[in-house]
This record gives structure tokens, sequence and C-alpha cells, in this order.
């Protein structure tokens, strides 16, 4: 079939699109400059992701987008073509594994080669027809100013918790450099549009490398099903609101439906940040945790990734086949060989590992001349002064152990500096009794997992004894890497700690075999079960959960820039039309209008609380309509309400959220809640008044019915969990208590039960029901959580028999958000209008004051 496919990605700035249909297994050359494709014609109409009913022709594909596709690209010797394979050690190459069969997988990404320009059309045509993969060509230096630059020398340091105190150290932020980021993601994003059909595609990118790569996307398709993945360890709050583009990115981020970390510690970092940085708190529903984001609910999914079982054990048949392990047997035969095998950069800890041996050698003298620490160093990804000296270090640190401890025939280190296969390292994780990990930081590490794999063996294999495996293995783990919390029966250290990691290296070595059996079988019990298609498949279905409702919800984009965003609300949600409620309101003979005040007919930024003589004005008007019963429904206390309306003398008004209730030209003020006394204000309040005093920010408002504890001024992280403490505390305290406390934005209020907004509509229905007036006209409006009980209360009057039948009801929330509410208007300025016009066709047979 044909896919709709769409060239010229947005920019921005202007959000300047074509559509342009081509056929899904041609692509154009991809763009070498970063700046946006010359505007092309639409040749034809096509069906845009925002339509409202989803394709039911296409087939579900899965779209991969990586910095790095996981295919080798070789010159072929006479330079006249190019020779590609599949990187078989590429994890990302397996994640179809996890996928339905009948899905087909595309992979978006550079290649590790650079293509002149005159060759990339036909290398495009070839990867995509033969390795189904759609590659983005960039030019050198711009690749070099994104990865090298950027992506290693800015983003990677700070994710790895070093913070760029001088040039030297971590580097200075670079706007430039930032600009070519978004570039180069910007150019990723319009090689998924030439081959996404965004009507029945999903899209999963992967790694701190394409971090605003979802806001290109998303602006294009309000609909698309999007993932995003981060490999890397997300920093905590502290370290990463030092980024100058801190916000931009997160907000990219929260483009996608479903963010995916390794671990509980780098989501709950990433959910901190979007609590201080936008006010975001997240909610977990069913064991699923999310952050509702203007209306979307943007899934976070933690799951480390695992290896691939099967890659894994054939490298395992070809470490037999050439004789490897019997070959390194032989070497440290009578030796305990301790392993560690990392990449030489400076967030390994390999030199700390060195100085852990050197300490246990020191301790445990009877381990002299029998362990040896074998330490595989594979070559740095990136480059840098700070790779050198590092190296110079370790190769430093062997050579005095070897010196100190070593003697003929015997050295207590085994440095290997270089390239090692697979089968190799597999070779080196069958003889070694304990593998050592003692990483600074780092997103996952497999190592780990390999090992305890290669640890089990295949004893169904027509291999022989020598991959039957002995069935036991011992893991030292830094406390800091990604896969420690999935490895409980790992010996777990802090780095730093050098005589620490001494004592877990010997323990680990000395354990009785019978407790090594025991932690292996737990470990691989684990690791064979969570693999790599494991962790696909998972996250696929949790993105097909999260994105469940995409074509049920009407969505629209809002924002420039990285402060785009998609607004997604239910299809029966829409903007309140002034022509529709005036034509009701004109129809109506019995009106009942509530009215909230802070927040609708008073913007909450606002400086000055009382009200100004238009919004006087407008409701006098109302008020003077025989028809109309008007109520002010307030969370604000009766003397300030009773003091600003005062020229409204046919105004109702509801203070207290309802507690205190003054009809229409009456004097005094009646009670709605239980009458049984605030005995229990003297139960609260000592509990308040603690929770203020140890809670730097928060402060006690004391109304006539309610006590409330505010926390917004607070900590973000401390107020959320004071207020979480001071419920339980409150609700346990007052049990016995015709109470109701309940938690709100930045706040804990305590108050009478039967009190609410909602109570206050039915009361004033229930009274004009008597008076032989039931409403057929119902207008409310509000903005905040309270004024939800009020919403329900009269959408379910209706049924109820207290309107009349066939009611016009319009229940009103400000602003676009998640409501009960069947209707919105953006602001304030939109409530005073909407209200200005009814109140210029109302009836003033009678003179308002």
């Amino acid at each position: 079939m044909t896919s709709k496919s769409y060239t010229n990605l947005l920019d921005l700035l202007t959000g300047d699109f074509q559509a342009l249909k081509v056929e899904r297994k041609r692509l154009p050359r991809a763009m070498t400059v970063p700046s946006n494709v010359s505007e092309l014609v639409e040749l034809e109409q096509a069906r845009s992701v925002s339509s409202d009913d989803p394709s039911s022709v296409a087939q579900d594909r899965m779209i991969i987008v990586v910095n790095q596709l996981p295919v080798n690209a070789q010159r072929v010797l006479d330079g006249t073509g190019w020779i590609f394979t599949w990187d078989d050690d590429s994890l990302l190459l397996r994640l179809k594994d996890g996928f339905p069969e009948d899905m087909e997988v595309i992979f978006v990404g550079s290649l590790k080669a650079d293509v002149d320009i005159s060759e990339q059309d036909n290398v495009s045509q070839i990867l995509l027809e033969s390795f189904n993969c759609a590659p983005t060509f960039l030019p050198p230096d711009l690749s070099d100013r994104f990865y090298s630059k950027f992506c290693k020398k800015q983003l990677w340091p700070l994710f790895h918790y070093m913070l760029p105190f001088s040039v030297d150290h971590g580097g200075r932020f670079d706007r430039s450099l930032w600009e070519d980021y978004v570039s180069v993601n910007r150019l990723f994003a319009q090689r998924v549009i030439e081959v996404i059909n965004p009507d029945d595609d999903y899209v999963w990118i992967h790694d701190y490398h394409l971090m605003v790569m979802p806001t290109f996307l998303r602006r294009r398709f309000n609909r698309l099903r999007m993932g995003f993945f981060l490999h890397s360890p997300f920093p905590s709050s502290e370290i990463y609101r030092s980024l100058p583009v801190r916000e931009e990115i997160i907000r990219a981020l929260l483009n996608a439906d479903l963010i995916g970390f390794h671990t509980f510690d780098y989501a709950r970092h990433f959910l901190s940040c979007c609590s201080r940085m936008l006010g975001l708190e997240y909610q977990s529903k069913r064991g699923y945790l999310g952050l509702e984001y203007h209306g979307r609910t943007v899934g976070i999914k933690i799951m480390p990734v695992g290896i691939h079982m099967g890659m894994i054990q054939s490298s395992m048949k070809l470490a037999v086949q050439e004789q490897r392990i019997v070959e390194l047997r032989q070497k440290f035969e009578g030796k305990t060989v301790l392993l560690g095998v990392d990449d030489m950069d400076i967030f390994k800890g390999i030199n700390l590992k060195l100085l852990a041996m050197e300490q246990m050698l020191k301790q445990q003298p009877h381990w002299r001349g029998k362990a040896v620490l074998v330490q595989i160093a594979n070559p740095a990804r990136g480059r840098g002064g700070n790779i050198g000296k590092i190296q110079s270090e370790i190769e430093q640190t062997c050579q005095r152990i070897n010196m100190e401890y070593g003697r003929p025939g015997y050295e207590p280190v085994v440095f290997i500096h270089g390239s090692v296969s697979l089968a190799e390292r597999i070779a080196y994780y069958t003889i070694a009794e304990c593998v050592v990990v003692t990483a600074l930081r780092d997103g996952m590490n497999l190592i780990p997992y390999e090992y305890v794999v290669c640890r089990q063996g295949m004893p169904d294999s027509e291999s022989g004894a020598e991959l039957a495996g002995p069935k036991k293995s011992m893991l030292v783990v830094s406390e800091f890497i990604g896969c420690s919390p999935s490895l409980s029966g790992a010996i777990r250290v802090n780095p730093w700690n050098v005589e620490a990691a001494a004592v877990a290296m010997n323990e680990a070595i000395s354990m009785g075999e019978a407790e090594k059996q025991l932690r292996h079988e737990k470990h691989y019990r684990y690791v064979s079960t969570h693999d790599v298609a494991f962790w696909a498949r998972s996250f696929l279905q949790d993105l097909e959960r999260t994105c469940s409702d995409h074509f049920k919800r009407r969505c629209w984009g809002i924002g420039l820039g990285f402060g785009f965003r998609v607004v997604s609300l239910d299809p029966n949600f829409r903007k309140l039309s002034i022509d529709t409620i005036v034509s009701s309101y004109q129809r109506s003979k019995s009106r009942a209008i509530f009215l909230d005040y802070d927040g609708t007919l008073m913007p909450q930024n606002s400086i000055s609380k009382s009200p100004g003589q238009e919004v006087i004005s407008i409701l006098n008007t109302l008020c003077a309509d025989p028809k109309n019963t008007v109520f002010i429904v307030s969370g604000r206390g009766k003397d300030s309400l009773s003091n600003w309306f005062s020229p409204c003398r046919k105004l109702g008004i509801a203070a207290e959220h309802g507690y205190f209730l003054r009809w229409p030209e009456k004097d005094g003020w009646e009670t709605c809640g239980q009458s049984s006394g605030f005995g229990w204000l003297q139960i609260a309040e000592p509990v308040m008044k603690l929770y203020a005093e140890a809670t730097d920010g928060s402060y006690i408002e004391s109304k006539e019915s309610a006590l409330v504890w505010h926390h917004e001024d607070a900590d973000p992280d401390f107020g959320s969990a004071q207020a979480k403490e001071l419920l339980d505390h409150l609700e346990s305290v007052l049990a016995n208590e015709p109470v109701a406390v309940k938690k709100g934005q930045f706040i804990v209020e305590v108050k009478p039960q039967g009190v609410s907004k909602g109570l206050v509509a039915e009361k004033v229905f229930v009274s004009m029901d008597a008076k032989g007036k039931q409403a057929d006209f119902v207008l409310c409006i509000g903005d905040d959580r309270s004024d939800e009980e009020m919403f329900e209360i009269v959408d379910a009057a209706v049924l109820r028999n207290i309107l009349s039948f066939g009611a016009s009801v319009f229940a009103c929330t400000v602003g676009q958000k998640p409501s009960k509410a069947k209707y919105y208007l953006n602001d304030t300025t939109e409530v005073r209008i909407m209200l200005q016009s009814l109140a210029e066709f109302s009836d003033l047979s009678v003179s308002p004051d």
C-alpha cells in the first residue's frame, strides 16, 4: 500500500508545513544542511492524523529512532560502492523480537560512516529496501558539533552528575551548540515524517541525543503514538536545573505519550523536575504512573532493559569453537579470577576498582599469588583530554600493584586495553568467579547480566562440557548503576569507599559454594525472563494503553517554539458559544446562575481582589431581571463578600464554599453545615501549627467554618510530602468528629461535613421548585476543584426532576483543562464578555439598583 508521507518539517516559530504523497519505499535525499526543506506543492489532499477516524486498512508499524542505525557500513575497496551489514552487537536491533510477528519495524538514524552527497540517494534506497532503515545524513561538521561537543561534552557529563565548574571540567554551556542539537533533532524528525503513516504507526525515540524530537513530531501530528526511552541516568533536580535549556527539554519530552527510564530513581528525578519547574504532580492509577499535561496523560515507564539471550548463547558456542575458554583456563589455572569489563571513560570507576583490589591484597595476604583481577577496558566512545589522563592513571596503578604484589608467573592485575569481541568476553565470563562493576554513574550496564547467563551455561548443547556452566556466580556492583536494583543477590558497594569495596570483593570470592549457587539462581531467573524482548514488549503494551483514546479525544496544538503542547479534551467538551447561550437565555422563563469569584470573575493573579465597577454593573443588570436567580459561590469569607457586593442587593451569596448562605434581598446569613459546634478546631489547630512550624513557607488560614493549611510557598517536594502526612494525621485525630479533611492544590482543609458548592446549587434548585419556578436555564461557571462538585450536581439535577424538563444546562470551567463541565471559556475576560452579552438581553422591566 502507499503511505501518507509528509515533508517540510515545521519551523517551530512559523508552523509552516506542506504535505507530499510518496511511495513508502522511496525516499528523497536527506537534507545536508541544518535548515528546512524547500516548500513543496501539495500534490494530494491527504487525510490528516487529526482526523477522528483512525485507519482501518493499514498495518501497525514501529518506527524506531536512534542516533546511529544498527547497521555497519564499509566502503568497497575500489571505492565504487558500499557494503552494509547488520550490527549484531546492537541491542536495539533485537527490539523487534518483542513485537508482534506481523509488525513491520523501520529504523531511522544516522550511519557510522560519512556518505558523499552524490551517493545519498542510492544509499537511502538500498538501506530502505534491504534493511528497512531510513538514514539521516548529517554534514560532518554538524555531526561533530552535535555529538562530540554537545551530547558528549555537555549533556552526557551533566546527566552523570558532573557540573560545568570550569571550561576544563564539564565544559561551559554553548548556545550555538544547543542550536546545532535542535537542528539535528529537526533533521531526524524530518526523516521520520518522510516514511510515517501517522494514523497507524508507532514511533519510539531512544536516548538523550534526541530529547527534543518529540516536539517536532507532536506539532505536526497531534495524535501520533510516540514513546521515548532514556538510556542514561536522569540526574537529580538540583543538577538538572543547572542546565540553561532545562525547561525546553522537559517540555519537549512531555510531548511524548510514554517516557521510559531504567530505574525509579531516574523517573523520580524527572518527576521532581516536572514538579519544581512546571508545577506538575504525578499520579499513580492502578499501578501506572502518569502526569496530566494539558489534558493528556503522559505515562512514566520504569523498566530496565535486558540482554538478548540468543545472541549470548550463540557467542558462547563460538567461544568454545575458538578454544578460548580452554586457553584461559590453562592460563589462569589455580587462580581465582575477578573480572572487570568497562569502557575507558571517567565515570566507570576503573581506577577505584584497582585500588580496591590493592586494598584486598593488603588486608588479605592469603590471596596474594591466588587472586587475579582481569580488567578489560574497551576504547572510549568519546574523545577528550580527560580520557588520556584517566588511562595514564590506570596504567600507573596497574604497574604499582603488579610491582608490589606480583612475582614470577603471577600478576595480580591483568589490564587489557582495546576492543574485545563478545566471544572473547564470554570466555572470560566463563572462567571468572566474580564480576566487579564499580562505575561512579551508569545508566544501566548489562555486563552483570551477560556474566550470569554465561555462568549458567548451555547444558543441552552438543558442544560439550565447556558450555555446561558452573551454575554459580558472584557480583560486586556499584549502587549507582541502573542494573543494581534488579540484582538483589549482588553485593552492592559505594565505589568511592575503597575499603568497603575491598571487603566486598573478598566476601564474594570467599563465599560458600551453596550461597553462590542460590544467588546465581535468583539472578538467572530474573535475567532470563526479563530479556530485551520482554522489555520491548512491555514498553509497546504500555504505549498502546497510554494512547488507547487518542482518536476519541479532541486535540489541538498551542504555543510556539518549545512551549508548544497539545491540548487533549473529551469530544463533548467544547467552548461555550455566546450565540448558543444567548439563544437559550432568551427562550427561558426561570434561570439559575452560579458564579465562582476568584479565577472566574476576578483573575487569580490580580493584586486587588475587590470587584470593579464593570463586574458590579453586569451583576446588577442580571439580578434586575425577575426571571434570574443569581448567586456568587466562593471560598472566601462572608465579611469580604458582603462588603464587596453590598451594591448588589438582589445578589445571592454563598461564602466559605457554601457554609454561609445569604439569599437575595436578605440581610441575614444562614449556615448550611452540621451545627454540632466547632470543638474540632481545638484538635485540628495544634496539629496544623506543628506542621506550619516544621514546614518553612507554609501558613494557616483561619475561617469561621474551616481551617486551611497552605504550602504553595514551601519547597514543592517537602511541602507535598508534609501535606500527605498532615492529611493522614488529621484524618486520624478527627476520625470521630463531624468534619471532612480534604487535600487541594497546595492546601489541606478541615471543614464541617455536608458543606460544598454543589449543595448550594441543590438548595437553590429545591427552593425555586418549591416556589413553582423550576429552572429551565442553568449557568454554572468556576475554575477549580471545588467547582467540580457544583458541575456534578448541576448535571444530576435534571435526572432528579428538580429542574424543568428539557432545561438548558451550561456547566462551564475557566481554562482548557479536564473537567466535569461540558463547556469552557479561556479566561476571566471571556467570562465577563459572555455575562455582558446575557445582560444585554435581560428583561429590565424592573430597573437595577
